[in-house]
């Protein structure tokens, strides 16, 4: 598409008037600006988009959709729903309680250090949720990024204390109504935990197919121990699973991942990166893990805001784009920060920019090897099809594209924070916000029609959560201070 204004939406209705979604499960969406995120589809600055069941049928301006439903999409930029690659759901009800904490205390005598994310939130907080925390903590918090866009997730679930906190986690996942991938990690290990070796009751009881809207990822964290890496990595390649992982040098696990780079996590010599491994974070690794995901084709995650406030290191864009990689995005922790896209991708683009002018600053201009400025179009790739990719979800959704299933996300460029809109890449990325989200489409069905989020009693759910909040501060004896 060109870089001119968008079609008129003198005639899209007023808050006042706004009609019923529709009923039915074959509709087009009629005249928005369509950002495809497929190459070999295009852009187009007034373009329809036919939805049949859960599948994207036809693309393209002047559709025949014969007797479907119209949704009015004139005034709107049409997307693929946004994917996050690593979000902590369990942690809904902690939301801002660490907004200046690090990782954890490194003894440098910062005092953000203390109170720290891994004493309060792993140490403190996640040893004291019951299953029913676990569940409505998880379903809240997708359900908000649901309303934000975030059409598929990859929930890091560190709250596997026994099987009833496992079938609670992706039952909250089911219950969402959007793409996930469950990622199964460990728990506190108190008696009757049974991680990893439940994987073979949850891959049967809960994803006896692939092809369903919410998928499983097997966690397998390095810091863990020789024994768990061994036993999580063996059985997800068992079970075919995903893997995932963090990866973070300031926390020490630079020399685990090494390990992995030459084949010899664990005792079992076998184990090593591949293409089914997502590796979080990467920061302060070696050019030997870098050289070794790469050629081995593991993907890698970046939650840059996190990252850069609460010292994990550098998030590594430079180092991805001196490796020929890119990353996917991930919104971590909302103890600390906010989980919508257009935090993420605005994060990257900026930090990435920010190093580079900085550099061709310093060095008098752009040098051999000066590495190329992010445009708002690659921020956007890798919060859609980046993503969808690296969960091993690309042939089903991250892109507008015929056959794909209908993951679509209608953004409002008549709005006061856009409006007049004169790039519909850089209106997306590098001025909106979840405010701009009006309707927002999971495998075909509408989820939020309008502005507002369909099929969810939020006050009572809003209820619940806070009761949640309050047994977990009570039960641990942490002060809530509001005004700290």
């Amino acid at each position: 598409m060109s870089d001119s204004t968008l079609p008129s939406a003198s005639t899209v209705p007023s808050a006042g008037t706004v009609p019923s979604a529709p009923s039915g499960r074959r509709y087009v969406i009629r005249g928005g600006t369509v950002v495809s995120m497929d190459p070999a589809v295009g852009d187009f600055e007034s373009a329809d988009v036919l939805v049949e069941g859960t599948k994207i049928v036809a693309i393209g301006p002047g559709l025949d959709a014969g007797d479907a439903e119209v949704i009015d999409a004139r005034g709107r930029i049409v997307v693929p729903g946004f994917v996050d690659t690593h979000h902590h759901l369990f942690e809904t009800a902690l939301r801002s309680f660490l907004p200046d904490a690090l990782l954890f205390n490194d003894g440098s005598g910062t005092p953000a250090a203390d109170p720290s994310y891994v004493e309060y939130v792993l140490q403190k907080f996640a040893p004291a949720y019951r299953p029913q925390d676990v569940y409505i903590n998880s379903l809240f918090g997708g359900l908000s990024q649901l309303d934000a866009g975030v059409t598929t997730v990859l929930d890091i679930s560190q709250i596997h204390h026994s099987p009833e906190h496992t079938d609670a986690a992706v039952q909250a996942l089911v219950d969402t109504g959007r793409r996930a991938a469950f990622g199964y990690f460990e728990g506190d290990g108190r008696t009757g935990a049974a991680y990893p070796e439940d994987a073979y009751r949850v891959r049967k009881q809960w994803f006896s197919s692939d092809d369903q809207l919410v998928t499983m990822v097997m966690g397998g964290e390095v810091y863990l121990g020789d024994d768990v890496l061994t036993r999580s990595w063996t059985i997800a390649r068992e079970l075919g699973l995903p893997i995932a992982a963090h990866a973070v040098g300031s926390f020490g696990q630079s020399p685990i991942i090494d390990a992995l780079a030459r084949g010899e996590g664990g005792a079992n010599k076998d184990l090593g990166l591949g293409p089914d491994v997502l590796l979080i974070h990467m920061t302060g690794m070696s050019d030997l893990a870098w050289k070794a995901a790469r050629d081995a084709g593991t993907k890698v995650s970046v939650a840059v805001p996190v990252e850069m406030v609460m010292r994990h290191g550098t998030p590594p864009l430079l180092k991805m784009q001196e490796m020929g990689l890119e990353p996917s995005l991930s919104s971590d922790v909302e103890t600390t920060m906010a989980a919508d896209p257009f935090t993420l991708m605005r994060s990257a683009l900026t930090m990435q920019r920010m190093l580079v002018n900085q550099a061709v600053l310093d060095q008098g201009g752009p040098q051999p090897g000066t590495p190329a400025l992010l445009r708002t179009r690659d921020a956007l790739r890798f919060a859609t099809a980046n993503g969808a990719d690296h969960l091993g979800l690309g042939r089903r959704t991250g892109s507008l594209t015929v056959g794909k299933e209908a993951d679509i996300v209608l953004l409002d460029a008549t709005a006061l924070n856009v409006a007049p809109v004169n790039n519909a890449v850089g209106a997306v990325v590098s001025l909106m916000d979840r405010s701009n989200v009006e309707t927002v489409i999971v495998a075909g069905q509408i989820r939020k029609w309008k502005g507002q989020l369909l099929g969810a009693d939020l006050n009572r759910l809003g209820r619940e959560l806070e009761e949640s909040r309050e047994y977990l501060f009570r039960t641990t004896g942490v002060r809530r201070n509001l005004l700290a």
